[in-house]
């Protein structure tokens, strides 16, 4: 980011360059005192003392006008070979190549070392969106190549003769579970791209948090009574001005995150409080857990941990970039504590009333 000057470094340059003209002038004006006190002391000239005055100032001038000249053809080649040199960079940027950094301590200061180190600071950002779009590209191909190398290849042994009725029910329904999670891979890339464009609206309606948890718990009823898991719920009634549709994908992805990655008979708990100006949401489990080196990317796009150990065995890694994104829509935050083997807890702290910025 370009830092801004202070009064203080602006006060000092404006001493600069009033020190550099004083010195410049001071010169100048001193060399036609010189020069025509030498020239009268050799020649009879008699003339009035003004007169004598306006020829020592208009020497002096002159002379002032001479260092200048001098001083600049001096710079020029310096300063073209600055602006070569920037003009060469942004060429560089604008056909992809961001490997940039200008030397500013050895060229200039003021407003050309502003505009070098705008140059710096814009072409460490378009590197860094482009690995970020490089990395992007490849995650994405590499999600969509699995299921799509599994649907080819069982495709392929469909096309067989020779197989039993219930071996074709199987492969097909393998090539159903994968195309199915194609399709939940590009749905939510899509979720993610509209989240993540400026054009997105949070359109904010007043509704009770407890009521949406609630349904949202006795919706996912089957998955935990098949695994024999003890649900507790702790909500306390609250209304809550926000997006019900946006939040109601935060609570789908979190208790079915839980679910998931608690072994049967485990405890899942989720507890609803609230301020006079904020609501907390607690998901809590007695799951797998999340290792401390994947709880810092966890929130990343595609990011998937240790297959063996994370919560982020299976699925495609975006679940928790879209929670984290409708939050940060809402001006809230999440947060995890979590240990291997104990279990993890996900706290979302959102304000009662959302307020656009």
């Amino acid at each position: 980011m370009k830092r801004h000057l202070t009064k203080f470094e602006i006060g000092l340059r404006f001493v600069g360059a009033l020190a550099m003209i004083f010195v410049v002038s001071g010169l100048a004006f001193s060399l036609a005192f010189w020069l025509t006190k030498w020239f009268y002391a050799r020649h009879d000239v008699i003339l009035p003392e003004y007169i004598l005055q306006l020829i020592n100032w208009g020497l002096g001038v002159f002379f002032l006008f001479v260092l200048i000249a001098i001083i600049n053809l001096l710079t020029r080649p310096k300063q073209r070979a600055v602006w070569i040199e920037m003009m060469d960079a942004l060429k560089r940027m604008a056909k992809g190549d961001f490997n940039i950094m200008l030397d500013r301590d050895k060229k200039y200061h003021g407003q050309i070392g502003d505009f070098i180190q705008s140059i710096n600071d814009m072409a460490h950002e378009l590197k860094q969106v482009e690995m970020l779009r490089q990395e992007f590209i490849s995650n994405v191909s590499h999600e969509i190549q699995s299921p799509l190398t599994s649907i080819r290849g069982f495709a392929s042994t469909l096309q067989r003769e020779g197989l039993s009725p219930d071996e074709q029910k199987h492969y097909l329904s393998i090539i159903e579970k994968e195309t199915t999670r194609l399709s939940k891979i590009s749905d939510n890339l899509l979720k993610l791209t509209t989240l993540e464009s400026e054009q997105q609206q949070v359109d904010p309606k007043r509704y009770r948090l407890d009521t949406q948890l609630e349904n949202i718990v006795l919706a996912c009823e089957p998955q935990w009574l098949e695994k024999e898991l003890e649900m507790e719920l702790e909500l306390e009634e609250a209304e809550i001005v926000a997006n019900e549709e946006m939040l109601s994908q935060v609570w789908v992805n979190l208790i079915h995150n839980a679910i998931k990655f608690t072994p049967a008979r485990g405890n899942v708990k989720v507890v609803l409080k609230r301020t006079e100006d904020q609501m907390k949401v607690q998901v809590a489990d007695t799951g797998i857990g999340i290792a401390p080196e994947d709880q810092l990317r966890m929130f990343e796009r595609f990011y998937k941990g240790d297959k063996q150990r994370t919560r982020t065995a299976d699925g495609s890694g975006l679940g928790l970039s879209i929670v984290k994104k409708i939050v940060e829509l809402h001006h809230g935050e999440i947060q995890v504590q979590s240990s291997l083997h104990s279990g993890s807890m996900f706290e979302v702290t959102l304000p009662a009333v959302y307020m656009s910025k």
